[in-house]
């Protein structure tokens, strides 16, 4: 269906506007670039209300043509302030995605988010893997010093999955009529960590849509 919907928008599935072509490795997950090919089962993901409510945000609703527009022009003109990568195991199966946004070079931090779209992988340690490689690829490859997220307070699962790799509880936020627990990380701690051998970037067999 994807590849039928594409040769009528005059596209191919590997097109990307990024030249700087990354793909990071953790145990159990690579990390790697979007490609058009993902927009169908991104499309499914985002439509998909139970995954919906990790977010606090209602279902997508808009066509998968329209969603196809929208998602090429993101690959041919990615933002400076946002990257995003799609997430497989190492059978080559797309799982998930995870990002990096709100990028604030001066201030030094951006927010991370993260979505296993495949429930068969969820509480196996594939979103911690990818968290744990995404950190790295962060504070490895930019001048970042922190990165936050935000998180249901109702979801403890992501909580604690995310404390294993190194996030500390910071507060609450109040968005609309959902509550959010906001958690950070800097790079400072992974580094002393990493010379300390304490181990903050373990697999905890745990992970979460979030």
């Amino acid at each position: 269906m994807l590849d039928r919907i594409l040769s009528w928008l005059g596209v191919t599935s590997r097109e990307t506007g990024r030249a700087d072509k990354v793909e990071i490795k953790g145990e159990k997950v690579i990390l790697r670039e979007k490609r058009l090919e993902d927009a169908e089962s991104d499309y499914k993901w985002r439509s998909d209300p139970e995954l919906a409510t990790f977010d606090g945000v209602p279902p997508l609703r808009m066509s998968l043509n329209s969603y196809l527009s929208v998602f090429r022009e993101e690959l041919r003109y990615p933002s400076r302030r946002h990257r995003t990568f799609a997430i497989e195991d190492y059978d080559g199966r797309h799982i998930g995605n995870c990002m990096y946004y709100d990028i604030d070079e001066g201030a030094g931090q951006a927010e991370l988010g993260i979505l296993i779209g495949e429930r068969e992988y969820w509480s196996k340690g594939y979103g911690t893997d990818a968290v744990n490689a995404l950190l790295h690829h962060i504070f490895g490859s930019t001048k970042l010093e922190r990165v936050y997220l935000h998180t249901l307070e109702w979801n403890i699962r992501a909580q604690k999955s995310f404390e294993k790799s190194g996030f500390v509880r910071i507060g609450e936020v109040k968005r609309s009529d959902n509550i959010f627990i906001a958690m950070e990380i800097y790079r400072s701690w992974m580094e002393t960590n990493a010379k300390t051998g304490a181990g903050h970037f373990g697999d905890t067999g745990e992970t979460s849509p979030e």
